[in-house]
C-alpha cells in the first residue's frame, strides 16, 4: 500500500479578505511525483508554498486547517521553520543560483547546517551534482561562477543545491517553463530518478509534462481542487467535465 508523506486537511488560505484556497484535502504519496495543474491564478503555486510555509513571508496571509508531514503538523507553533525548509526543499520557476562558484552554491546549505569539514563538503557537492545529472558537465569547473552555466544547467544546479541539505520532499514551481526543450527533457528524466529517494510535488502549466512525469495529478480551479487521481485516470477518464475541458484545451 502506498504511504502518505503529506496529509492536507481542510486547508483554507486568505490573502486579506480574498479566499485564495478553499477546503483543500489531499494526500501526497511518498516517493511519487504529484503534479498540480490548472489555469493561471487558480491557487497551485499558493498551495505549493503552504507545504514549506513560504506564504509566512507574505503580509496579511491567514491559514486555517492542517498540513501533516510524516504525521507532524507543520503549522504547529512548535514547528522549527529552519528544519522544515531543510526537509522540504524548493526549486523555483527561474533558475536562481547565487553569484558564487558552482562549489559554493552546493556547499552553502550544508555549511549553514553546521558541516565545515572540506572532505565532507567535497563529498556532498559531488553526490548532489551527480544526483542532479550535472557532475560530468561541471566537475572540471567547480570553482567557476555558477552564473556562467546555461539556463538548463543553472536549473539543475538549483536542484543539486536543494538536494545538498538532504530534504525528504522537493517542491517544484514550473521548473522547466524558462528552459529550452532539451534542458526540459533532462529535468523531466531527472524526476524519474529522484522520486526513488524523494517525494516530489510539481506545479506545471504543461499538460504533456504532467502526463509524462507524474504519478498523481490534482486539478485546481478558482482555489479548489476539482479532481485528484492517478495521472493516467485524470488524462484518460476524468470524472468532472471541468477537468475534461481544461486538459483538452477548452479553457486555461
Amino acid at each position: 500500500m502506498s504511504n502518505t508523506k503529506i496529509r492536507v486537511k481542510d486547508l483554507q488560505l486568505y490573502y486579506g479578505e480574498f479566499h485564495a484556497l478553499m477546503d483543500i484535502n489531499i494526500d501526497i504519496i511518498e516517493n511519487k511525483v504529484t503534479a498540480l495543474i490548472g489555469p493561471s491564478g487558480c491557487g497551485k503555486s499558493t498551495f505549493l508554498r503552504t507545504l514549506n510555509r513560504m506564504n509566512d513571508l507574505i503580509d496579511h496571509v491567514k491559514i486555517k486547517g492542517n498540513i501533516l508531514i510524516d504525521g507532524i503538523d507543520i503549522y504547529d507553533i512548535a514547528c522549527d521553520l529552519t528544519h522544515l525548509r531543510k526537509r522540504v526543499g524548493m526549486v523555483f520557476q527561474k533558475p536562481n543560483p547565487f553569484s558564487k562558484t558552482i562549489y559554493e552554491n552546493i556547499s552553502y546549505g550544508p555549511r549553514i547546517h553546521g558541516i565545515k569539514e572540506k572532505s565532507k563538503l567535497d563529498e556532498i557537492v559531488e553526490k548532489s551534482l551527480k544526483k542532479a545529472a550535472l557532475w560530468d558537465e561541471v566537475k572540471n569547473r567547480l570553482n567557476k561562477p555558477a552564473l556562467g552555466l546555461s539556463g538548463g544547467q543553472q536549473q539543475r544546479l538549483c536542484i543539486a543545491r536543494c538536494l545538498a541539505v538532504e530534504p525528504d520532499v522537493i517542491l517544484m514551481d514550473e521548473p522547466t517553463s524558462a528552459l529550452d526543450p532539451i534542458s526540459t527533457l533532462k529535468v523531466e528524466n531527472l524526476l524519474e530518478e529522484l522520486k526513488r529517494e524523494y517525494t516530489i510535488v510539481i506545479v506545471t502549466h504543461n499538460m504533456q509534462q504532467a502526463g509524462r512525469v507524474s504519478d498523481y495529478t490534482s486539478f485546481f480551479l478558482n482555489g479548489e481542487i476539482i479532481e485528484k487521481d492517478l495521472t493516467k485516470n485524470i488524462f484518460s477518464k476524468p470524472r468532472d467535465k471541468r477537468t475534461q475541458d481544461y486538459i483538452t484545451g477548452r479553457f486555461g
